[in-house]
């Protein structure tokens, strides 16, 4: 299942390993893409984890925006 979230803050290229490295801990999500210009992150994962890819990303402190 693909999972977009837009995100907040996502400023460069460590923002980008940050998004990867902390979404990747969990063992459901396949693969992970995002776009430093418009903030999107593409999740490719089993199951709809979409609540937990957020509170991850806002722990990460890159918020989902509203």
């Amino acid at each position: 299942m693909r999972i977009e979230i837009d995100a907040q803050n996502i400023k460069c290229g460590g923002c980008v390993n940050a998004i990867k490295t902390g979404l990747g801990t969990d063992p459901r999500v396949q693969s992970v893409e995002v776009d430093i210009p418009t903030g999107h992150v593409s999740v490719e994962a089993e199951g709809d984890i979409r609540a937990a890819l957020e509170t991850k990303l806002a722990e990460l402190g890159y918020p989902a925006r509203p």
